[in-house]
């Protein structure tokens, strides 16, 4: 179904894995997508290739988010393409560490930060003025679970910076009618949870819902997504613990 056919959206790291995963999901659903990548050029074009393949309209554009004038550069070359509507963002751009509190560097932490909180931040508030009403964010983070905390200390850091980030903006951009929403990606049954990050088989399928009308009363939400039906006794743990805010736009 071409639930998104005429909306225009950008996928950060969409070269490959869960980016790939959403930019391609998106393109099914009629969407024209924008594909954001640092170094993989070839991976990147070939991601551009299949979209177009589908039947959807697709560029591919190469920006370092870590750096700080990188955020500000993409939504300039996004707005040149795309014009004065965006209808889709997803910050999928992000790296882990999987390092305990008393191995992780300054600058580790800092390039870190920089790309997983800085830049989504930075690439909302440039892309804003032409985030129209009836738009959709959505941030994508990996799953921390409580054994893996001490592992990934910074990691869990800038999980919970960004869960805080998406409720903000759900509430600041509510009333110009903008959703904004996260996406949790749990490890699949069996796999350590510094693992990394997974490409759940319904990633894709929940990142369009979250994208389309059919989600136009979903925003500041953490959505939790796992390869198997069952949670994991570390996951059905966290569960309860992830804040959620409830709040709805015309």
């Amino acid at each position: 179904m071409n639930t998104l056919a005429g909306k225009t959206a950008i996928v950060t790291g969409a070269s490959r894995g869960s980016g790939r995963a959403a930019a391609l999901a998106l393109a099914k659903a009629g969407a024209q997508v924008i594909v954001h990548y640092r170094h993989s050029a070839n991976e990147a074009q070939a991601v551009v290739a299949e979209i177009r393949g589908i039947g959807s309209r697709s560029d591919a554009i190469a920006a370092d988010l870590s750096s700080p004038d990188g955020p500000h550069r993409l939504a300039r070359r996004v707005r040149g393409i795309v014009g004065d509507r965006l209808d889709i963002l997803v910050a999928n751009a992000g790296i882990q560490t999987h390092a305990a509190a008393g191995d992780t560097s300054i600058e580790d932490f800092t390039r870190q930060f920089a790309l997983n909180v800085r830049a989504p931040y930075f690439l909302v508030q440039q892309l804003l003025p032409i985030i129209c009403k009836g738009s959709s964010v959505v941030f994508q983070l990996p799953f921390v679970a409580h054994a893996a905390a001490t592992r990934g200390a910074s990691d869990a850091a800038i999980g919970g910076a960004v869960q805080t980030m998406t409720r903000h903006l759900a509430l600041a951009l509510g009333e110009r009618g903008v959703r904004v929403n996260a996406l949790l990606i749990a490890p699949a049954m069996g796999q350590p949870a510094n693992a990394g990050r997974t490409v759940p088989e319904g990633l894709g399928t929940a990142v369009t819902f979250l994208a389309s009308d059919a989600a136009r009363w979903i925003t500041g939400e953490i959505v939790q997504i796992n390869d198997s039906a069952e949670l994991s006794r570390e996951q059905a743990c966290l569960a309860p613990c992830i804040p959620t805010v409830a709040t709805t736009t015309n």
